[in-house]
């Protein structure tokens, strides 16, 4: 069993930036692929960013490249998801996600595949 618990989203205005953290239980961290999810408002929920179990390796969606990065660090169990350029669009509810991996290099985008998930950080961005 995997807990997660997600922090630091808030307001920030257009252009600015945002670190989200996602605190992990457990001591099978390093065995996660993990990924970043976003829902705004009347939309479906979509894929952010994700990186394997190891750091090594991420994928994220095309409207964040160059602006949005995924990192972990295994020893605090902690996923990040550094925001840049944020755009009013970016606004959303901000999930982390735990998927046990299946290889080194094991990422997804597959929300179905994610075991477990977290409650989920409110991120505002005003224009």
């Amino acid at each position: 069993q995997v807990q997660l618990v997600e922090s630091g989203g808030g307001l920030v205005q257009a252009g600015g930036s945002l670190r989200l953290s996602c605190a992990a239980s457990g001591r099978t961290f390093s065995s996660y692929a993990m990924g970043w999810f976003r829902q705004a408002p009347g939309k479906e929920r979509e894929f952010v960013a994700a990186i394997n179990s190891g750091g090594g390796s991420t994928s994220s969606t095309n409207s964040v490249k160059g602006r949005f990065a995924i990192s972990r660090d295994n020893v605090k169990n902690t996923v990040y998801l550094q925001m840049n350029s944020l755009k009013p669009e970016d606004a959303a509810v901000y999930y982390c996600a735990a998927a046990l991996s299946r290889g080194t290099y094991y990422y997804t985008a597959n929300e179905r595949e994610y075991d477990y998930w977290g409650q989920g950080t409110q991120v505002t961005v005003s224009s």
